[in-house]
């Protein structure tokens, strides 16, 4: 306990960081059946503004548990999430999304960070779509930060096992299988401008017949102070297991014919104090055995204060999906409403917002469709092919 002393000093009982995020809202349609309408392709994210029928929340906390004579710190995080798919919010959704330790600010690896838990990790995403382009959380180990020539590096090891509890039996749609996460960032490349690096091996489990792995790729290139914001873009490539989003594992099962390809670009301008948006693109190319899919999306977000905590916010979005066979389908939406926000600039929040929707979709999305779903000839708008909705919702990060 003595030498304990003399190499540890142990944190104080100072309170931690409380940190999280959530949405909810409550809304109507035009048909006045049932509530608030929300619209997407199938199988592809949707726009979200004015376009959230669910209530979603992330509450976390982060402590110092630890402080070392050199510096070094060791910071416990735990995270819990909810879900429901309606605006009532209710039941036992609940979810353990981190819960692990780091151990910050390492002479030996260069002020690096060596971490062991369960944790969201590396995603960044096309805000206005809530879509990752990069998802590397998962159960594992890891380092990161450390300096390597012009940027850092970093490495994760992570499990995914899924298997049915007591057997080998193969789940469909199986996820079990290693990965390796190996990430080289903030490579400067041009004056305000850098490139990331991130790529994944995934090895599947030995114990499934007919199991193969995959690996997907990732380059990003973010430029900074342009128009007042940043822009991002991505160039992706995925194949077998790894023909997904970049990071996490898709079907073990699905083999090398198996790819996905990417290529989206997010801007976020800010012309003066009062005019802020987003312009984003994606176009997405998925190839199986079966046929191809590709995805075409494109939408922006310009929001105009007319003081300090009032904005006016127009979103709008065109989504296209094709297929190898059939007609491509396709839906517009359109958003606006009036918004009390924290402050002027486009990530400022809390939000409380006034919401009305638009959307116009053809009829091979009303055919692709879930029976009973928004687009759906069986959905709240029956046999049209347009509808509107209204809501209000509050949106915060803290």
């Amino acid at each position: 306990m003595m030498l304990l002393a003399v190499n540890q000093v142990w944190a104080d009982d100072t309170a931690g960081q409380y940190f999280g995020y959530f949405r909810a809202g409550v809304g109507a349609n035009s048909e006045h059946v049932g509530g608030q309408a929300c619209f997407g392709l199938p199988g592809v994210p949707k726009y979200r503004f004015g376009n959230e029928c669910d209530t979603y929340g992330e509450f976390g906390y982060a402590k110092e548990l630890a402080r070392s004579a050199n510096g070094t710190s060791f910071v416990a995080t735990v995270m819990s999430n909810y879900y429901a798919a309606d605006s009532v919010g209710n039941g036992k959704n609940w979810g353990l999304t981190q819960m692990m330790v780091e151990a910050k600010n390492l002479d030996f690896m260069h002020g690096g960070t060596v971490w062991v838990g369960k944790r969201y990790y590396n995603r960044p995403d096309v805000h206005v779509i809530d879509t990752q382009m990069v998802g590397m959380d998962g159960v594992g180990a890891g380092i990161d930060g450390i300096p390597v020539g012009p940027g850092k590096f970093s490495y994760a090891f992570m499990r995914d096992d899924n298997l049915d509890p007591g057997s080998t039996t193969v789940v469909t749609g199986s996820s079990s299988a290693t990965r390796h996460q190996f990430l080289y960032h903030d490579v400067p490349v041009n004056v305000n401008g850098f490139v990331n690096f991130d790529a994944t091996i995934i090895t599947a489990n030995s114990m499934l017949p007919n199991a193969t792995g995959g690996y997907s790729l990732s380059i990003a290139h973010k430029q900074a102070q342009i128009f007042g914001g940043d822009n991002t873009l991505w160039l992706q490539y995925g194949a077998g297991a790894g023909a997904q989003k970049p990071g996490q594992v898709g079907r073990i099962l699905a083999g090398s014919a198996t790819t996905q390809a990417r290529i989206a670009d997010q801007l976020i301008w800010r012309l003066n104090s009062n005019f802020t948006g987003s312009l984003n693109f994606i176009y997405q190319r998925n190839q199986q055995p079966g046929g191809s899919t590709t995805w075409t999306s494109i939408g922006t977000r310009p929001t105009y204060s007319l003081a300090d905590n009032v904005k006016l916010v127009l979103d709008i979005g065109h989504d296209r999906l094709t297929q190898q066979v059939g007609r491509a389908m396709e839906l517009t939406k359109i958003s606006f409403g009036p918004v009390l926000s924290a402050g002027r600039g486009f990530w400022d929040r809390p939000e409380l917002r006034a919401i009305v929707t638009y959307a116009k979709w053809n009829q091979a999305a009303q055919a692709a469709s879930a029976p009973g779903s928004t687009l759906s000839s069986t959905g709240v708008f029956g046999t049209a092919t347009r509808g509107i909705s209204f809501d209000t919702q509050v949106e915060v990060w803290f």
